[in-house]
């Protein structure tokens, strides 16, 4: 019944594979470098849950989501100072966050009082820093939805119930690309851009830690059916 038995902590490996294909990323090299972090955790994704993909949707929530994530890193990558480029990627985005979202309610229930809290103080982050700057409507609606999304898919990954480990390597992964998220609407509407040496290095984090994520769950369900 187990396609991955519970001893093969080797499975942790194969982040390695991802943080090298970040750090190619991060020394300046091309997009499929850039789409690695994302594209070889599909794959470790499904080889660790090759077995039971079929009567696991969550799993394919996040797959989707990082397909998605690949999809819009394209536009963004590519839209120069084309304003629909980017809003696509936006949309792509907004996608993966829906795959996000649906992977934690799934594994749990979104907490709301969190959630309002965490939402509260972004639309005062956008009115106050971002609404400003913003002279295309699209944009900005985009922007705002996006902004939405994002809360409520941290929200959701906070009330996962799961083991300790996988639910917190998933929460700290969901924030780190909403952190990344911030720097670059930071960057894009209001032109701040001392940060935005983190932009790259959170959004690699964030597959990473989902990833690993879904490989201590994999781990952790084997062992309690080894029980």
């Amino acid at each position: 019944m187990n396609s991955i038995p519970a001893k093969n902590y080797w499975l942790y490996s194969l982040l390695f594979i991802q943080v090298f294909m970040a750090l190619l990323a991060l020394s300046g090299f091309g997009f499929f470098f850039k789409s690695g972090s994302a594209g070889f955790g599909i794959l470790i994704i499904l080889l660790v849950w090759f077995r039971e993909l079929k009567q696991s949707k969550d799993v394919w929530m996040i797959v989707l989501a990082f397909l998605f994530s690949i999809g819009g890193d394209w536009f963004m990558s590519n839209r120069q100072d084309n304003t629909e480029m980017f809003v696509a990627g936006i949309a792509l985005f907004f996608v993966a966050h829906i795959g996000y979202l649906m992977f934690a309610l799934m594994n749990g229930r979104i907490r709301w009082i969190f959630t309002v809290i965490l939402l509260a103080g972004y639309l005062v982050f956008f009115f106050t820093r971002l609404y400003p700057s913003i002279d295309n409507q699209l944009l900005m609606f985009a922007a705002l939805v996006y902004l939405f999304i994002s809360c409520f898919s941290l929200g959701a990954a906070v009330g996962i119930e799961a083991n300790p480990v996988v639910k917190w390597a998933y929460v700290f992964g969901i924030f780190l690309v909403l952190f990344s998220d911030t720097i670059i609407a930071y960057n894009e509407f209001a032109g701040y851009s001392e940060l935005n040496f983190l932009i790259l290095p959170t959004y690699y984090a964030a597959h990473i830690s989902v990833t690993f994520s879904l490989i201590k769950q994999k781990i952790s369900q084997n062992k309690s059916l080894k029980k």
